[in-house]
């Protein structure tokens, strides 16, 4: 009987959910392992999905779930602090033209899509639980997780994020740089005027905008400098949020007025990661986060850890050898797109650092929207 090839998948987000339904429709066993014990199933506010990361979870089958829970424009806005639309531009289908350019939607749901689809699937999860200690040798990885059992894997899928700790247990020493901004986001309730994501250079904060995430919800988030998180009692969130999205115009107010619970105000920090030379030690590769992060500036975070599952699944399921020329390939293959991406992201936030209103932003975005319409 021939050998089932056996993967473990540590974390239990975007890119270790995709990687794990991807896997398993090709017959792989897959054991996945999450360390919160609610799966992050509440976790978050907001996300902006370009056509791109819309295209994997088509191929994921989770499509029209999404489509349904979320919300689906094309156009991008920019105003003026006042609320005036200074101008409006179509975005790019970066998915194809059978898929929207873009779609907000409440993260929770997105998480609850995939871990739907996760469970549909058949892989093992296990929630609660950490991979402890990891032992390679040529064919494999025996695993000891913390709950004092073991299990051994033909491979070893290292989805546990920006801070992974699988990244460090294998030497990689590549950490999160910080950029001197951080994000404020909330949810609040949809005004009827808001069919768009609108953005505003400028004013009280670097930036602030929101996005609709279904008929009644809006993504709302508002970008200063960094301060540290031990410097803000959480208690104060939504008064920290609510005071600097109250002084910007158009619908900020109606948005501001619902800016009350602190529990659902998140304060984060921008960072930036790219890990070089290989993303791969033996038989245990990264993925997502934990290979790669960049700000929000361009949406494009998880559509990249999307993407990063569906290359390594096409590659794991071509019939190679699982070997170092194998996950090379996976590198070769992703990183100029990551690096793309992240360096646009961080350019976009250095204009704004630095004050340049008059860089090129519009052009920087639209060539680097061009590069991702094309197949990863």
């Amino acid at each position: 009987m021939p050998h089932t090839r056996s993967v473990l998948v540590v974390g239990g987000g975007a890119s270790g959910n995709a990687v794990t339904v991807l896997l398993r429709r090709a017959g792989l066993r897959v054991d996945l392992i999450e360390a919160s014990p609610d799966w992050n199933a509440t976790t978050g506010s907001g996300i902006t999905l370009q056509g791109n990361a819309l295209r994997v979870l088509r191929r994921l089958g989770v499509w029209e779930q999404v489509e349904a829970s979320g919300f689906a424009y094309g156009s991008l806005g920019v105003t003026a602090p006042d609320g005036t639309v200074l101008f409006v531009k179509e975005d790019m289908r970066t998915g194809g033209d059978d898929l929207p350019a873009t779609l907000g939607l409440q993260r929770p749901q997105l998480q609850q899509i995939l871990i739907d689809a996760v469970r549909a699937s058949g892989a093992t999860v296990r929630l609660g639980t950490t991979a402890e200690t990891l032992d390679q040798d040529a064919d494999g990885v025996l695993v000891r997780f913390s709950d004092g059992s073991e299990g051994r894997y033909d491979l070893v899928i290292a989805a546990d994020g920006l801070n992974s700790a699988t990244r460090a247990a294998i030497g990689i020493t590549d950490g999160a740089e910080p950029l001197g901004m951080a994000i404020w986001r909330a949810p609040a309730p949809r005004p009827e005027s808001v069919t768009r994501t609108d953005l505003t250079y400028g004013g009280p904060a670097y930036i602030a905008g929101y996005t609709p995430t279904g008929e009644h919800t809006v993504y709302a988030y508002v970008v200063e400098a960094c301060r540290d998180r031990n410097t803000i009692d959480q208690a104060s969130y939504a008064d920290e949020m609510r005071r600097l999205a109250e002084q910007y115009g158009g619908v900020w107010p109606e948005i501001a007025q619902h800016l009350t619970d602190p529990a659902k105000v998140n304060y984060t920090w921008f960072d930036r990661l790219l890990v070089e030379g290989s993303w791969h030690r033996g038989r245990v590769v990264l993925i997502g986060d934990a290979a790669h992060c960049c700000p929000p500036t361009l949406a494009q975070g998880a559509a990249m850890s999307l993407e990063d599952a569906s290359v390594l699944t096409d590659l794991l399921t071509s019939g190679r050898s699982w070997d170092d020329e194998l996950f090379q390939d996976y590198y070769d293959r992703r990183v100029p797109r990551v690096r793309t991406v992240v360096e646009a992201s961080v350019q976009l936030c250095r204009w704004q650092l630095d004050g340049e209103r008059d860089a090129d932003m519009p052009g920087l975005i639209g060539r680097t929207m061009a590069v991702l319409k094309e197949l990863p």
